[in-house]
């Protein structure tokens, strides 16, 4: 049997800081490291768009944050493969890559468990007022206590916005929690998983008037793009909590802005941003309320989640770098395109 020809695997420069120390201590690397065929490096620095210079011949590149364009990906005649770390792909041009036979992969599965405990511990958070607690203790408001009394999660209502492997996790972990009902709404809702979950399936309309907590799971596309903007907004109760792990654009700020400081919800936990990263030359509107939480894209990050979508991500490129086909692929006609097999013939023997 002949040797498996080397693969050479990339990751994006945002993995390590500015003195070449790794951020995260467990990424996949190790995933790599125990195939002998397989070399890897980390791109030295990192741009807001990864570079068709930075990928140079690189067969795979793990991608964290940089965008995937068109210019990153031309020209690139050894390149088989964009793993994005995660299961979020709109920061990557799928149509580009395709066309330049670039197989994508996302972490199908490794973010379920992470992202389901993220959105608990908002709604968690925003029902028991945490942030306005902890400041009242700092800014020595304790005889203000009485004005903050918080809302058990029993008996309330969770809409699930998209019914995806998350949200399903999100279900099964307050399955147990007493909730009066769990609701989603999702055009491709998968209903035997729904029916063995007890979650009741209904419209976006029904989702929004009846929930106290309106979690959003699904990905951004443009037909998800502001699915919730002030006329959904105005549907939820005065009483009711928005909570957004997903993706920004799929909520539009400056409506649940306006909502949140006119009184007409209670509050929003929001991780995902329409620019991103937000800073004090691209900031939010909604850091200057303070019945919002805010985390910067990264709530759900945890050590666990890291190395699942690590391991996930470069086992992919591994079974790439075998002639096998991966799980997880976003563009799957890339598989038949000519320009695709010919590169991958190396390996697929």
């Amino acid at each position: 049997m002949s040797a498996i020809p080397l693969f050479h695997v990339a990751f994006t420069g945002d993995f390590q800081d500015a003195h070449g120390v790794s951020k995260y201590r467990e990424f996949g690397r190790e995933t790599l490291q125990s195939e002998s065929h397989i070399r890897h490096r980390i791109i030295s620095g990192c741009q807001p768009e990864l570079t068709a210079d930075e990928i140079g011949t690189d067969q795979g590149v793990v991608v964290l944050t940089p965008k995937v364009t068109r210019q990153s990906v031309a020209d690139r005649p050894d390149l088989l493969a964009i793993a994005r770390f995660g299961v979020g792909f709109d920061s990557v041009d799928i149509q580009a890559c395709t066309e330049s036979d670039v197989l994508v992969t996302i972490a199908v599965g490794a973010v379920d468990r992470s992202v389901a405990e993220a959105t608990l511990t908002w709604m968690l958070s925003l029902s028991h007022h945490v942030r306005t607690k902890d400041h009242l203790v700092r800014s020595g408001r304790w005889d203000d206590r009485s004005l903050f009394m918080g809302s058990e999660l029993r008996r309330k209502t969770l809409g699930l916005v998209g019914f995806g492997r998350i949200a399903q996790a999100v279900a099964q972990l307050v399955n147990g929690l007493g909730m009066a009902s769990i609701l989603a709404y999702d055009p491709q809702v998968d209903v035997p998983t729904a029916q063995r979950l007890g979650v009741e399936i209904v419209s976006l309309e029904t989702l929004l008037t009846r929930s106290d907590f309106v979690s959003i799971h699904c990905p951004l596309l443009e037909q998800t793009r502001n699915l919730i903007a002030a006329p959904e907004l105005a549907l939820m109760k005065p009483e009711a909590f928005l909570i957004n792990t997903a993706r920004g654009g799929i909520v539009n700020e400056e409506a649940l802005y306006e909502r949140l400081s006119a009184g007409g919800i209670a509050g929003a936990a929001i991780d995902v941003f329409e620019t991103e990263p937000v800073t004090p030359a691209h900031p939010t509107r909604l850091a200057e309320l303070d019945n919002v939480l805010l985390a910067p894209h990264s709530i759900a990050w945890t050590h666990e989640l890291f190395r699942e979508i690590g391991e996930t991500a470069c086992r992919g490129l591994v079974e790439i770098s075998r002639g096998q086909v991966p799980r997880g692929i976003v563009n799957p006609e890339v598989l038949n395109r000519p320009g695709f097999q010919r590169k991958w013939a190396r390996w697929k023997t």
